[in-house]
């Protein structure tokens, strides 16, 4: 069996630089040559996972098949790559220092005193290297969270120190992306902190193969000689890496600039084919030259940060992209909206998501939202809790169910058509112990969903702990709100929709987590399309 390889991707001078792209734009380059690949990523903080962490902190947490809640990047990473990732696929420190720990309890240690080297280097070298020990994949890209000089990422930085060291340079290697910034005020590009990050790094111990760099301003010649002399790395293996309109041009920007080739030389590995990104071009051809143009209202209570949103967002780019629309997407937040101004900041939409989210802020804004939508026939996608308030609207509007709540708002509501999950109600912790992954979804006939699917069963991925409540089933159905998916197991309520409105469906699940560049969710091109057909009736 062929030696996996392994490529770090570490971060300098300032983060939020974009690791998580030029590793799946990498993937993907390498992917296209034939090569098997996947992509970990490892974040220095101490939470377990994000699934506790607030969105205006870290973003979406992204869920796996198998209910991992994991990094945003992850998302990037699968929606480049097209291939499923998994529990293994993230790593915390949180969790690297809880599995130590619980060894130490158990005695696994043989009494010895219990070090950040040797004993929390080797679990996650150990971590870093599980992926490769089933012989799937032929190269496996690590990115290290955080930038090189924090205190969290040393341990980090000396693992990855002694597996180059450990597996020799041709089977490991580490890209080091930094940002090269512009003064204005000097009108030139600044190398210095580059140099010093890169010497903070081979202070630690290791040296980068290739850099990266972030830039506003293309980089000259000048400059990658400079940089390849005092960084200490080949001059083609200085890679510029700048603003791009979208991070989907990133792959060919990568590819243009050669990284892909610069990583196999390295690895000693053969570019079996050249690079076939003929899809991934077709796709930008039709992202980037819209027919038409759409307006779609994203709401929720967390859109001051699109990274909140970051799946949605992108599910809705690849829709928009299938049948050549130009999807414009206004975040509205749901804590401003009321009666009073409902109609004036929605009447000019297309169509209307309703977001995914958790607590009882911006509730009722959301219900207004929803019931101007329904009551003007524009297409409504309501997802997780989306899907809930689309209940609780129609509970109390149409079926005459004031009392109409979710137990998550109010525990002591009179009705409560959303409540928690049984197997949720003994459960104190928070972390990881909603409903998690992919579930099962069987699909009504003649249902809206059923042919949007083309499909009689489906397998969608979950995180929430509240359901629709099945003692109120009979009464919405007969008041118009039709339950068209349930899980076969648990005869969980999935997927609700109005067939006395063109398009109007709430899910329960995330079909965003699934929408990927090459594959498009059929659910948001469903939406996209009834979106442009709306505009176009007006």
């Amino acid at each position: 069996m062929a030696q996996t390889k392994y490529i770090f991707v570490t971060g300098g001078v300032s983060s939020s630089l974009g690791k998580g792209i030029i590793a799946a734009s990498l993937a993907k380059l390498l992917q296209a040559q034939k090569y098997s690949v996947t992509i970990q990523k490892f974040d220095p903080y101490l939470n377990v996972d994000p699934g506790t962490l607030n969105p205006y902190e870290h973003g979406e947490c992204f869920v796996t098949d198998d209910g991992a809640e994991t990094d945003l990047d992850l998302g990037h990473y699968e929606r480049f790559l097209n291939v499923r990732t998994s529990q293994a696929n993230n790593v915390t420190t949180g969790r690297v220092y809880q599995s130590v720990i619980e060894k130490e309890r158990r005695g696994e240690f043989l009494g010895k005193t219990v070090q950040v080297i040797p004993h929390i280097t080797n679990e996650i070298k150990h971590r870093m290297m599980l992926l490769g020990e089933s012989g799937e994949y032929d190269i496996i890209i690590t990115e290290i969270g955080g930038t090189v000089g924090d205190i969290e990422s040393l341990p980090y930085i000396e693992s990855v120190r002694q597996l180059v060291w450990e597996l020799g340079e041709e089977n490991a290697m580490v890209i080091h992306l930094t940002l090269i910034p512009y003064l204005s005020a000097a009108g030139e590009l600044k190398t210095k902190p580059t140099q010093h990050s890169v010497k903070t790094l081979m202070e630690s111990g290791v040296k980068a193969n290739v850099l990266v760099c972030r830039t506003e301003h293309s980089i000259s010649d000048d400059i990658k000689r400079k940089l390849a002399l005092f960084c200490n790395v080949k001059q083609e293996a200085v890679i510029e890496s700048i603003d791009a309109d979208t991070i989907y041009d990133v792959p060919l920007l990568m590819q243009k600039e050669g990284l892909d080739k610069v990583v196999l030389k390295t690895l000693n590995l053969p570019a079996p084919v050249e690079a076939d990104m003929e899809k991934w071009k077709a796709f930008l051809q039709k992202y980037k030259n819209p027919k038409e143009t759409i307006h779609i209202g994203l709401i929720g209570k967390y859109v001051e940060l699109q990274d909140s949103y970051k799946s949605i967002l992108e599910a809705v780019s690849h829709a928009g992209a299938s049948s050549q629309t130009k999807v414009k997407v206004h975040s509205i937040h749901s804590e401003y909206l009321d009666p009073s101004n409902v109609e004036e900041k929605l009447k000019a939409l297309d169509g209307v998501i309703v977001a995914p989210g958790f607590g009882e802020r911006g509730i009722q804004g959301k219900i207004d939202a929803i019931r101007y939508v329904r009551e003007n026939k524009i297409p409504f996608l309501g997802i997780c809790l989306g899907m809930q308030m689309a209940v609780i609207e129609h509970a109390r509007n149409v079926a005459g169910i004031n009392a109409a709540n979710s137990t998550e708002m109010d525990e002591t509501c009179g009705d409560p058509v959303i409540s928690i999950m049984e197997e949720q109600k003994t459960i104190e912790d928070k972390g990881g112990t909603m409903r998690l992954g992919a579930w099962k979804c069987a699909l009504t006939n003649d249902s809206l969903v059923a042919k949007v699917y083309q499909a009689k069963e489906i397998e969608e991925r979950h995180r929430h702990r509240y359901e629709f409540n099945d003692a109120y089933r009979k009464t919405l159905e007969d008041s118009g709100l039709k339950a068209t998916g349930i899980n076969p197991e648990t005869g969980l309520v999935e997927v609700v929709e109005n067939p006395a409105h063109p398009w109007f469906v709430g899910v329960q699940y995330h079909p965003e987590y699934k929408s990927t560049v090459l594959n498009p969710h059929p659910l948001f091109i469903s939406f996209v399309e009834a979106s442009l057909a709306y505009y176009h009736g007006k």
